[in-house]
């Protein structure tokens, strides 16, 4: 931040007034409240035009995926906490103020753990979609956030934390700590095609066993006697993931999607779904995608991976993403092809998730001569 910036940031009021009339509800979902959802004066209210509200509020909220609606909510309470802890109103938006918040998250004054720097990033993206909802403006390109934002990433950015890429051999080993019940088949299944399909784990959870059959379902399955497609609807719209058949039964993901589905006595609905406490049947309740992170942490350390490590470090290493990133690491074909399979935009993208893949292919000292 440079001095005359710093001075004018000190000449002012340390926070806005506060504004008239009770604070915004810090527990809000990060949309404005239904009752914001008014008419133009000019047009009458009817049946037709409240249903027409209605659905165009549902289709408002489909712009965001879920977890991203979920994560812009918590940004907005985090925010609307801390002004109302130093009396100030988050409302309408300063750019002086979101800078004060970020230099705050980057160095607590509590003592707290502070934020990343890609952690800040996606809270001010929070923030910024947040008060667009809300039909205001903030210009995240404001000297008094850009600057600040500047000095952070220049004192604190720090190399990205990425998750560990699984090979072929820990999915195996993980999936062979899994029991033969119910709820074993299932995961093993979830374990198998998450790994071959390299999908995003809100892409697995979202399977049907068909086109529409349920109003949440992000996709569907064709099982044929080559393998299995996937449609799925990902970051960048609608694609199909061709998961051919493995070289045996033991590591096929077809076969062990084709057994959890015939042991489970599918016929329509969710692919992947809650089991009974007793593990005797499948229950109609889709999973989250929580439930695929949480999976790949149990089984890792079931399988032992990575003994050299403390577990909680262990634990911290592994996610539902090293499934995705394992299939890009490790899958020895053409970079294109692994860059549609995962439905990527750019190669750079694809790139970022082959870890080590490519490392010491090409040895440059060797070829300049020493």
């Amino acid at each position: 931040m440079s001095s005359d910036q710093a001075a004018d940031l000190a000449d002012r009021p340390p926070f806005p007034p506060a504004r008239p009339g009770p604070d915004p509800d810090p527990s809000a979902s990060g949309s404005p409240r239904a009752d914001e959802d008014t008419l133009p004066e000019t047009l009458a209210g009817s049946g037709e035009i409240d249903r027409l509200v209605a659905s165009a509020r549902d289709y408002a909220r489909g712009a965001a995926a879920e977890n991203t609606r979920r994560a812009y909510a918590r940004d907005w309470a985090d925010y609307t906490r801390w002004c109302r802890l130093r009396g100030a109103s988050p409302l309408p938006p300063d750019p002086r103020l979101i800078g004060l918040y970020l230099t705050d998250r980057a160095a607590p004054s509590g003592g707290g753990p502070a934020l990343a720097v890609t952690s800040l990033e996606r809270r001010l993206s929070g923030l910024v979609w947040n008060f667009r909802q809300r039909g205001l403006l903030l210009d995240r390109g404001d000297r008094h956030i850009a600057s600040v934002l500047a000095g952070i990433r220049r004192r604190h950015a720090a190399p990205p934390r990425v998750k560990a890429a699984l090979s072929a051999e820990e999915v195996l080993a993980m999936a062979a700590t899994l029991p033969y019940d119910l709820r074993g088949l299932r995961d093993r299944a979830l374990l198998l095609l998450g790994f071959a399909a390299g999908a995003r784990r809100s892409e697995l959870v979202g399977l049907d066993l068909g086109r529409d059959d349920t109003p949440d379902g992000d996709g569907w399955i064709e099982v044929e006697s080559r393998g299995v497609l996937l449609v799925v609807r990902g970051k960048t719209g609608w694609r199909e993931i061709e998961v051919g058949r493995g070289s045996s039964e033991r590591s096929c993901p077809v076969k062990a999607l084709e057994t959890w589905l015939s042991f489970a006595a599918l016929e329509k609905g969710a692919v992947f779904r809650r089991v009974s406490r007793d593990g005797s049947r499948a229950l109609p309740a889709r999973l989250s995608d929580r439930h695929v992170a949480r999976l790949v942490k149990r089984t890792a350390a079931a399988a032992g991976l990575r003994p050299d490590l403390p577990e909680a470090e262990m634990l911290a290493l592994y996610s539902g993403h090293s499934l995705r990133a394992g299939l890009a690491s490790h899958a020895e074909v053409d970079e294109a092809h692994v860059q549609r399979h995962l439905g990527h935009a750019s190669a750079e993208m694809t790139r970022r998730y082959q870890r080590r893949r490519d490392r010491f292919r090409v040895n440059l000292t060797v070829a300049a001569g020493l």
